[in-house]
């Protein structure tokens, strides 16, 4: 890539989230994280989650703490093979929180 282009990368996250109908809301939670939000239909609580995922994610990534709170919420690496048993495990919801990056200058040099 030549030096002073941009390119997009996609950093995404698998999480469990729980939906309950609270009166007449939806408010959707990612317990492992903590972070609620709510909405008028499921599918609204859903993506409004999403939304609320992204920026906590941004948030740490801003001031680097990203690694410290993961790891105080339990996450820690595993190995490839063992992730569809992690993630399939008791029929629980999973939704996707993709987290946009914007790399800069010459990526070629990169060595991370």
């Amino acid at each position: 890539m030549k030096s002073g282009m941009k390119k997009r990368i996609e950093l995404k996250f698998e999480l469990p989230v729980t939906i309950k109908k609270r009166t007449k809301w939806y408010v959707a939670c990612c317990p492992i994280l903590d972070v609620c939000s709510q909405g008028e239909t499921a599918k609204k609580a859903e993506a409004n989650l999403v939304e609320a995922l992204k920026l906590f994610f941004i948030s740490c990534i801003e001031r680097g703490t990203l690694d410290a709170v993961m790891k105080e919420c339990g996450f820690k690496l595993i190995k490839q093979r063992d992730r569809k048993e992690i993630l399939h495990h008791r029929g629980t919801k999973f939704i996707n929180v993709p987290i946009p990056f914007q790399a800069t200058g010459c990526l070629s040099e990169c060595r991370a």
